[in-house]
C-alpha cells in the first residue's frame, strides 16, 4: 500500500541524463500575447454578450463580465507565477506534477484535454453557424433534410464544415509553431480591428435609455427592466456563463518550451492579454445593450442583428466577415495547446509515449497534433454548440483551482527538509499566529499551511453547498453563510501568518495568500453553478482517464527511470566519496577489514564517519 501511495504522489524532477527540449524556441512576447488574445476573443465577443444580456443579466452583463474577469485574473496571475517557476510545456499539468504528485497531475492533464477538445469543437461549430448565416442557413437546411440524426445526445446533423476546418487547422499547426503563430497574429489583428469597428459604430448608435427601461414597457418573462432586470442572481448566473468567454488565456502557459525567455515573457503576456480581453468584452457588451433593449437581442448572432435593426447594413457585413476571421483565430488558439498537453503527458509516460514524438523537420509534436485534430473534428461534427459548451468550464475551473493551491503550497514550502521542528500540540497552536517568530519556512509551518489549504477548500465547498440550499434573502441563509465566511477568513489569516519562501522569481502573485484563496473560492463557486448533467458527463470522462492511467500510465511513467537515475548518481557520488576517503587515509593504522560496531561490520564510508 505504501508503494502504491508513493507511486501516486511521486513528483516530477528533471532527469540527470535528460537533454534540452526538442521543441523550437521561436515565440516572442507579441506572439504569446496574440495567442492568448486570439484564443479567447471568439465566441465570447460575437455570441456570448448578446446571449447573456437577452434573458440572464440584461444590461448588467457588463458587471457579469467584470466578475468573470476578476475570477480569471486571479487564476491568470497564479499561472503567471508558475510559468516563472516551471517554464515547461504542459501548463497546469506540469505545475501540479512538480508540486503535488503524479496522480493529481494526470487528473489535471486529462481535464485540460477535455477543455481544449471541447473548446476547439465549440468554436468550430460557432464558425460554421456564422458562415451558414452568410448563406441564409442553406447549408444547415440541406444537411438536416438529407442526413438528420435523431439521437438525443448528438447534434441534429453532421457538420462537415466544422470537421474540415478543424482538420485544416490541425495541418497548419503540424507544419510549425512559428508558421501557425504568424497566421494567428494576422487573424488576431483582424479580430481587434473588427472589435474597434463594433465599438465605434455601436457608440454612435448608443442610447443610454436602454439601460433604464421602465418595468411596464418590458415584455413578460424579461425581468423588471432597468439596468439589473434579473437582480443580483441574474448577474451572478451571467458571470458563471461569461466565464466561458475568458477560457483560453491559459494556452500561453502551455508554450513553455517554445517561448523565448519564458520566465519573463509568459507571465507578462498572460497579464497583458487578460487586460485586452476584459476591455474588449466590457466595451462590446456596453455598446450592444445600449444599441438595442436587452430583450430584443439576437442570441445566436447579436451584432449582425443589431446593425440590421439600426439600418447600418455595410457595418453589419463588415462585422459578420470579421467575426468569421475572429472565430478562425479562436479556433487556432483553442487547438494550439492540445497537442502540447498530449506531448507533455506522453513524454512523461503517463499517456501513450508515441504522442511525444517530435518531427525532426517541423519541430512539432506531429502525432499528438494529428490525434488531437481527428478527435476534435469528430466532436465538432457530431455534437451541437450547446452540448459542447455545457462541458467546457468544469475541467478548466478545476485546473485553475489546482494551480492556485499549488501556488500556496510552493510559497510556504520548507526548502530545507532537514529542519525538523517539534509538532506537539502547544507548538502547533502557538504557530497558528507565528508565535515562534520563524522567518523561514520549516516542517511545522509548511505542514500547517498544507492542512490549512485543504481545510480552506473543504469549507469553501460547505459555503457553496449552503448557498445552493438556502435562500440568500432568508435569515438562516444569511447567518449560516456569514459564519462559514468568518471561518474562511480566519483560515486565510492563519495561512498568511506563516513565513514565506524567499526564492527570487521574475513574477510573484501579490497579496499571498489572499489572491490564491480568492481564486480557489471563486472557481469552486462557479463550478457549483453548473448543472447535474454536466457533472455526470464530467465524471464519465474522468473514469475513462483513470482506466488509462491505472492500466498504462502508472507502470510506464518515465519518472520511475528518473528516480532510478537519481539514485544511481547518488550511489556513485557516495562511492566516490568513500574512495576519496580511503585514498587520503590509506597510511593510517587501522584494520583493513574495518572494525565492527556492536558486532556488525560497517562499510568503508560509514566507518570513516565513525572515525
Amino acid at each position: 500500500m505504501a508503494k502504491f501511495w508513493n507511486a501516486l504522489t511521486r513528483r516530477k524532477t528533471d532527469d540527470v541524463n535528460e537533454g534540452e527540449s526538442q521543441l523550437a524556441r521561436v515565440l516572442n512576447l507579441f506572439d504569446l500575447t496574440a495567442l492568448g488574445v486570439g484564443s479567447t476573443l471568439g465566441l465570447g465577443v460575437y455570441v456570448l454578450a448578446g446571449q447573456v444580456a437577452y434573458n440572464i443579466a440584461g444590461p448588467a452583463v457588463t458587471i457579469s463580465f467584470l466578475i468573470a474577469a476578476v475570477a480569471s485574473a486571479f487564476a491568470g496571475i497564479c499561472y503567471a507565477e508558475f510559468a516563472a517557476r516551471v517554464p515547461k510545456a504542459g501548463s497546469a499539468y506540469v505545475y501540479s506534477y512538480v508540486t503535488i504528485g503524479e496522480f493529481v497531475a494526470f487528473t489535471i492533464g486529462w481535464n485540460l484535454i477535455l477543455e481544449y477538445v471541447i473548446g476547439t469543437a465549440s468554436v468550430a461549430r460557432g464558425l460554421s453557424g456564422y458562415f451558414d448565416a452568410l448563406i441564409d442557413n442553406n447549408m444547415s437546411k440541406a444537411l438536416n433534410e438529407s442526413m438528420h440524426m435523431d439521437v438525443g445526445f448528438l447534434g441534429d446533423y453532421p457538420d462537415f464544415l466544422s470537421f474540415g476546418m478543424v482538420l485544416l487547422l490541425a495541418g497548419i499547426l503540424a507544419f510549425g509553431a512559428k508558421e501557425s503563430s504568424f497566421l494567428n497574429n494576422i487573424f488576431t489583428c483582424v479580430n481587434l480591428v473588427t472589435i474597434c469597428i463594433v465599438l465605434v459604430a455601436g457608440a454612435m448608435n448608443a442610447n443610454a435609455d436602454n439601460w433604464r427601461i421602465p418595468q411596464d414597457q418590458v415584455p413578460e418573462g424579461f425581468g423588471t427592466g432597468g439596468f439589473m432586470p434579473f437582480g443580483l442572481a441574474g448577474v451572478m448566473a451571467g458571470a458563471a456563463k461569461c466565464f466561458f468567454g475568458f477560457v483560453g488565456f491559459d494556452c500561453i502557459a502551455t508554450t513553455g518550451e517554445e517561448a523565448i525567455n519564458p520566465k519573463r515573457n509568459i507571465p507578462l503576456s498572460i497579464v497583458i492579454s487578460l487586460i485586452i480581453i476584459f476591455l474588449a468584452y466590457f466595451g462590446v457588451s456596453t455598446v450592444l445593450t445600449m444599441m438595442l433593449p436587452y430583450y430584443l437581442q439576437d442570441r445566436d448572432a447579436p451584432f449582425p442583428h443589431a446593425f440590421d435593426v439600426v439600418g447600418w447594413i455595410t457595418i453589419k457585413w463588415i462585422v459578420t466577415i470579421g467575426a468569421v476571421f475572429a472565430l478562425c483565430t479562436s479556433l487556432l488558439g483553442a487547438m494550439f495547446p492540445l497537442p502540447r498537453i498530449l506531448y507533455a503527458m506522453g513524454n512523461d509516460g503517463i499517456l501513450f509515449k508515441r504522442l511525444s514524438k517530435v518531427h525532426p523537420y517541423t519541430k512539432t509534436p506531429l502525432i499528438a497534433t494529428i490525434v488531437s485534430g481527428i478527435f476534435a473534428s469528430i466532436m465538432a461534427m457530431l455534437f451541437n454548440l450547446d452540448q459542447l459548451v455545457d462541458m467546457m468550464s468544469i475541467g478548466t475551473l478545476l485546473a485553475y483551482t489546482i494551480v492556485a493551491i499549488c501556488v500556496l503550497v510552493l510559497r510556504y514550502q520548507d526548502e530545507d527538509m532537514t529542519k525538523l521542528v517539534s509538532v506537539k500540540a502547544p507548538n502547533v497552536f502557538r504557530q497558528f499566529f507565528n508565535g515562534h517568530s520563524y522567518r523561514e519556512p520549516n516542517s511545522l509551518t509548511s505542514n500547517i499551511t498544507k492542512v490549512g489549504i485543504v481545510v480552506f477548500a473543504v469549507v469553501c465547498l460547505v459555503w457553496c453547498s449552503l448557498q445552493k440550499a438556502f435562500d440568500l434573502d432568508s435569515t438562516g441563509g444569511i447567518v449560516s453563510l456569514s459564519l462559514v465566511g468568518v471561518v474562511l477568513i480566519l483560515i486565510g489569516v492563519v495561512i498568511g501568518m506563516q513565513p514565506v519562501s524567499t526564492i527570487e522569481l521574475t513574477f510573484k502573485v501579490p497579496l499571498v495568500p489572499f489572491v490564491p484563496c480568492l481564486s480557489v473560492f471563486a472557481n469552486l463557486y462557479l463550478m457549483f453553478q453548473l448543472d447535474l448533467n454536466t457533472w455526470i458527463r464530467f465524471l464519465i470522462w474522468i473514469v475513462i482517464g483513470y482506466v488509462i492511467y491505472f492500466c498504462y500510465g502508472l507502470r510506464n511513467s518515465t519518472q520511475i527511470s528518473r528516480n532510478r537515475n537519481h539514485a544511481e548518481v547518488a550511489a556513485n557520488a557516495l562511492q566516490q566519496q568513500s574512495n576519496n576517503y580511503l585514498g587520503q587515509h590509506e597510511n593510517r593504522a587501522f584494520e583493513p577489514d574495518f572494525k565492527a560496531e556492536n558486532g556488525v561490520k560497517l562499510p568503508p564510508f560509514e566507518y570513516s564517519e565513525k572515525l
